[in-house]
């Protein structure tokens, strides 16, 4: 039976919620989180794959999968569907936020407000889904540890970051749970303090790198290393297999431009206004990240004149893979969904997010590209470099669950004590040697031939 949606109750005091919460602890025990076992009945993960691989593109599935070979981290990132099922069977208090639905740790990064502020912030909502709240704290952490293993840091280290992570959590929500709504409600993490406290030299150095990249991957930078006249028209560039326009392009093109015209109507009337100083040139299609692979992703290139040009990203929406646990989004839609649930979450979000579907029934989302939206290089970075990190972004995701849900409620069940940060960074541990297995399950159907793969071409990063 689905759980109940997201609920938010004013007619309690702070006292009264923090009780509320504080009182879920004899149903659900703080280290009852801790525990993993898989179930007796528990799905082949390749099957699992196998299903999330339905009604993508076939041609682009073995590329698909050789990233998500790429490493353990890289398979991690590509099968959200597995850890969800998983999460199923975990034990949930019953309060429910706007999850994020694949909290791992590259979906949290810096972008660009609408009043051209950095900030840090979670980037990434094609799983977004009124949800238990523990299912993101457990898929973060679980990723700093995998990650931490990536890099070679021992198991008690890794075990180290991901209890800083909740820990840094729990603090944040509960201090958003003690502040006025609205207080919570403008809340942003600014990146620029965020260097400004870095706790030494060589975090500073992965923050400010970070930074950088921001600045670089603006809106015009897009426009100048993606585009080139072409016979005297500013058109894609090919890159194939990533980046190309398709054979039937007359056909394409037609389809995406009635798909922007519909599109337009769901953004705020200014937004349209601003929108109409631009025509659509060109569009081609666009192979993104580890778990969109197969979808249908591309870019769109609108121009104001011949030198003024916006690259709009647009993006298949799929239903959640929360959907089968978690219940049925509120939309209908799953642009719609996935749009209402950034615009929830995010302290601020792109003016250009927006929905539509085409004639097959198929729902999209547009935004920016590259609106000096980044993310942290993990290569050479250090057991406190990774540390800080995560506690970054723990803090960040508590502020994102202030945002949708009820942090006085979720303050008072965590509490002041560390047994929940303990219990979950065990649980991290201990999943982290469940993605192993599940990664070398992958690998075995590949070298039995039941799952194709292509050399892991990587995207611009």
């Amino acid at each position: 039976m689905p759980l109940p949606l997201p609920s938010i109750q004013p007619g309690l005091s702070r006292s009264q919620r923090w009780a509320t919460g504080k009182a879920l602890r004899k149903q659900v025990p703080r280290s009852a989180h801790g525990e993993w076992q898989p179930a007796t009945l528990r799905p082949d993960p390749v099957d699992l794959i196998e299903q999330s691989n339905q009604g993508r593109d076939p041609g682009l599935i073995p590329l698909r999968h050789g990233r998500m070979l790429a490493s353990p981290f890289t398979f991690f990132r590509g099968s959200a569907l597995i850890m969800a099922t998983d999460m199923a069977t975990t034990p949930v208090t019953g309060l429910r936020v706007e999850a994020c639905g694949d909290c791992h740790l590259l979906n949290f990064g810096g972008f660009a407000t609408p009043e051209r502020n950095l900030i840090f912030d979670l980037n990434d909502f094609d799983e977004t889904l009124p949800a238990p709240w523990e299912w993101d704290i457990k898929r973060l952490t679980t990723s700093l540890v995998i990650a931490g293993q990536d890099l070679g840091f021992s198991e008690a280290d890794c075990g180290s970051i991901a209890q800083k992570a909740v820990h840094a959590y729990r603090d944040s929500i509960r201090d958003y749970g003690q502040q006025r709504a609205l207080e919570v409600w403008y809340a942003c993490l600014d990146a620029e303090l965020v260097l400004d406290h870095a706790p030494s030299e060589e975090i500073h150095h992965h923050w400010q790198e970070m930074i950088s990249r921001a600045y670089k991957r603006t809106p015009e930078q897009a426009f100048d290393s993606l585009t080139e006249i072409v016979a005297g028209q500013r058109r894609f560039r090919e890159e194939p297999p990533l980046v190309y326009h398709p054979a039937d392009f007359d056909t394409y093109f037609q389809t995406i431009e009635a798909l922007f015209s519909q599109y337009r109507q769901t953004l705020q009337d200014n937004h349209q206004f601003f929108l109409d100083r631009y025509h659509l040139v060109d569009v081609a299609v666009r192979v993104v990240g580890v778990g969109s692979v197969g979808t249908h992703c591309g870019v769109a290139l609108l121009m104001a004149d011949e030198t003024d040009g916006l690259i709009l990203q647009y993006k298949e929406a799929r239903p959640s893979v929360l959907e089968p646990y978690a219940g049925k989004s509120p939309y209908d839609h799953e642009g719609q969904r996935i749009v209402s649930g950034q615009r929830m979450v995010q302290a601020a979000s792109d003016i250009l997010l927006g929905w539509t579907s085409d004639r097959t029934g198929r729902d999209f989302y547009f935004r920016q590209l590259r609106d000096m939206k980044t993310a942290i290089r993990l290569k050479g970075m250090s057991v406190q470099g990774l540390a800080a990190y995560g506690e970054i972004c723990g803090s960040t995701l508590a502020l994102a669950h202030a945002r949708s849900g009820d942090p006085a409620m979720i303050g008072g069940y965590l509490g002041k004590g560390d047994g929940f940060d303990r219990a979950v960074a065990n649980f991290a541990l201990a999943y982290a040697r469940q993605n192993q297995q599940d990664y070398e399950a992958m690998q075995a159907a590949v070298a039995s031939g039941r799952l194709p793969i292509q050399a892991a071409i990587q995207e611009e990063g």
